[in-house]
């Protein structure tokens, strides 16, 4: 993970999934370490709404070009596959102004 200071946000909602809970969990751990590598990616969410049964990634970015390289990535690409989604999910970018701890 990189010690810089993120300057864009993306998230990503309404994952859904047709996969049980359990196994969209076994997946996305196992893909964690290709995450990891992925250039200028700060941090990542992970999250669950149970309300709505839809899953959803946070994920923070060093620079617009980090996360625009990302959005036209193979990887980015093969979300709906992996996680076999039933549906095109939302995707926001939102740049960040500031931060509460540096």
């Amino acid at each position: 993970m990189s010690d810089a200071r993120p300057t864009v946000m993306l998230i990503v909602r309404g994952l859904k999934s047709k996969l049980p809970h359990a196994e969209m969990e076994r997946r996305y751990k196992e893909r964690m370490p290709q995450f990891r590598d992925v250039p200028g990616l700060v941090q990542k969410y992970y999250s669950y709404d149970s309300t709505t049964e839809e899953w959803a990634g946070i994920y923070l970015w060093e620079s617009e070009e980090s996360a625009a390289a990302y959005m036209e990535s193979d990887l980015r690409k093969t979300i709906p596959s992996a996680y076999e989604l039933t549906q095109p999910p939302r995707v926001e970018r939102l740049p960040i102004v500031d931060v509460l701890r540096a």
